[in-house]
């Protein structure tokens, strides 16, 4: 089951009452004040984009029981940080010992996977445009261990001139760049929070990553899992343009769409899942890699 992303850009009061998260809406000229309620274990992730939205102790803690994550947004509606459990499985110390023991070799190999998959899928998201990819597939199919030579950097500064060219004069990708570089970072840090949950669900520890290796960076494993799941965000955003969407602000309009990334349809070992449960077989699939089960992970395919 795909669980539920909720957004809340206005006032409300979110508390629990009986396994529900109850959304308390404040009287609004005159109306009377409005309650819904949503089962505790249907929800994924909560997007909070309002400092006058209130949550009590006792529904946070709830939400980290069922593996929930809740993000918070900036004063420019950007999020910026989230709150995941501390231990999401019973096994955490076991995984823990495994993803110490993974030897350098197979981070190398896993990373190769990685980049290799997430090279396929800036492809695919061309050639649903009708643009020729090519030089993508080629740097695809010569990615070596541990991505010596560098080839995600060399397809991404060539995928990224190119994935807009038709509507955008001089597109240069940038946290803080012009739009759709907004509209970008906003699909990403939804992603990264979905695959921070999976990997603390599974046990894992997310600052110890395969490739990332920041040492202020929390969330380096989140980072490296989330590559090949990025492209599914350009095709998301690569939409909204071809639709005439005015993407130069955040609006809520423009933020319900982006939310949707979490259903998105994805080909994942030639079953189609919502991206969600991919993330989560991705992940499960790198235990079963570091315990020695398999030598390969199950990586996305974006479906044309």
């Amino acid at each position: 089951m795909v669980k539920r992303t909720l957004f809340f850009n206005n006032p409300v009061r979110l508390k629990t009452q009986l396994e529900q998260l109850v959304i308390e809406y404040p009287e609004y000229d005159g109306e009377k004040p409005v309650t819904k309620t949503v089962p505790i274990e249907d929800i994924g992730v909560i997007i909070i984009d309002n400092p006058q939205v209130s949550l009590t102790a006792v529904l946070m803690q709830k939400l980290m029981a069922n593996n929930s994550i809740i993000i918070t947004c900036d004063d420019r509606h950007m999020p910026q940080g989230c709150m995941i459990p501390f231990e999401g499985n019973t096994l955490v110390s076991e995984r823990y010992k495994l993803q110490f023991s993974v030897s350098e070799p197979l981070k190398k190999q896993l990373w190769q996977q990685t980049i290799v998959a997430k090279i396929r899928n800036q492809a695919a998201v061309l050639e649903c445009s009708g643009i020729d990819a090519k030089p993508l597939q080629i740097w695809a199919n010569e990615v070596l261990s541990g991505d010596s030579k560098n080839h995600e950097g060399i397809a991404a500064a060539w995928y990224f001139n190119t994935i807009f060219s038709h509507f955008i004069t001089k597109f240069k990708r940038s946290r803080e760049g012009d739009a759709p570089n907004n509209v970008l970072n906003y699909t990403y840090a939804i992603i990264r929070a979905m695959v921070a949950r999976a990997i603390v669900g599974a046990g894992l520890l997310p600052a110890l990553g395969i490739h990332h290796r920041n040492k202020y960076n929390a969330f380096c494993l989140a980072d490296d899992i989330m590559e090949p799941f990025r492209p599914f965000a350009d095709r998301l955003v690569l939409d909204l343009i071809k639709q005439e969407e005015d993407i130069s602000t955040l609006t809520v309009a423009i933020k319900a769409k982006l939310i949707n990334i979490a259903s998105v349809d994805v080909l994942i070992n030639g079953e189609r899942a919502p991206l969600m449960n991919a993330i989560q077989r991705t992940v499960d699939s790198l235990i079963k890699c570091y315990s020695n089960e398999k030598r390969k992970l199950e990586l996305p395919n974006l479906i044309k």
